[in-house]
């Protein structure tokens, strides 16, 4: 597979950069910092929060020089991390009040109280996310400290709903929250990895244009009068890197397919899951995990400094 030099990488944190948030992150951590050092800017897009990435520490694995060139979006919209001297700051945040937080968990236990009475589905709801809930479709069926996509976990829900006379499936299921959202004032924006419901009302989409606009207003900052009439950093200067872009449901893919917005739709995408399916037009389904990914940050370093 061939790669081009990209100014800047966006990807996944659990079960692309790390196999769980657990695992030692010394070969994340050695992949990376050769980028850094180069220039090149580095954004971690996850559904979780930064307590999460690398022990709540991943500031003491870099120089102050590195993080500069460091971001991190996460909580499904919810907070953009930049670094100033070495310490991770929000730079912009998407947090709903709490009026409409409450109506999120309201639009969320009411999802669960109609797959109850109407079907006899259980859930269960973790509402401690600060602006989104996770509705677990199987709580029986239970990841460790693999918290992405298991390969036979789409087959199983897909057996569960049928079993519950869900005829409409996942599709249905989004449909359900849409109605619900709606009857609380929420547009709200449901995704789904087989395993969890989550419905907020931002997403990985809302990380990713907020970082690649401060990319490119800050390349034109810098730049000054001799970026008169250019964009700065283009969608073309980026690559996107996740596990969870497979197809789940007719027209419903993971939740690492809303990186790709109208902002970065041309950009590279690659998918490092092993499961197999359907993925949104223009993702490179290459497979191979975490080692996947980081041989291409490692050939993207040799790449720079060749």
């Amino acid at each position: 597979m061939k790669y081009q030099k990209y100014r800047a990488v966006f990807f996944d944190w659990d079960g692309t950069a790390v196999l769980s948030r657990k695992a030692p992150v010394g070969e994340a951590v050695a992949a990376m910092k050769p980028l850094l050092k180069q220039g090149v800017r580095l954004v971690i897009v996850s559904g979780t929060t930064i307590e999460n990435i690398a022990g709540g520490e991943i500031e003491k694995y870099f120089t102050k020089e590195e993080l500069g060139n460091l971001y991190l979006g996460l909580g499904r919209g919810a907070f953009n991390y930049a670094f100033r001297e070495g310490k991770p700051y929000v730079f912009r945040d998407m947090l709903p009040d709490a009026a409409c937080l409450e109506k999120i968990h309201r639009v969320c236990f009411e999802i669960h109280l109609e797959l109850k009475r109407k079907y006899d589905f259980d859930t269960d709801i973790v509402f401690s996310r600060p602006n989104y809930c996770k509705i677990d479709l199987m709580p029986e069926a239970q990841r460790g400290d693999n918290l992405f996509m298991q390969e036979n976990e789409l087959d199983l829900l897909k057996e569960k709903l049928s079993c519950h006379g869900i005829g409409d499936g996942l599709k249905g299921l989004m449909e359900l929250a849409l109605r619900i959202g709606r009857q609380y004032g929420l547009e709200v924006l449901p995704t789904c990895d087989a395993k969890y419901l989550e419905v907020g009302i931002s997403s990985k989409s809302d990380n990713v244009d907020a970082i690649f606009e401060k990319l490119r207003e800050d390349d034109m900052r810098e730049a000054g009068e001799a970026a008169a009439g250019t964009d700065g950093l283009t969608a073309g200067d980026c690559a996107f890197w996740g596990d969870e872009f497979v197809g789940i449901g007719e027209g419903i893919f993971g939740s690492d397919s809303f990186m790709r917005t109208e902002l970065t739709r041309e950009g590279a995408f690659f998918d490092v899951s092993q499961v197999e399916g359907e993925r949104p037009e223009g993702v490179v389904h290459c497979g191979g995990g975490v080692e996947r990914f980081l041989g291409f940050l490692r050939l993207l370093a040799d790449m720079e400094s060749a």
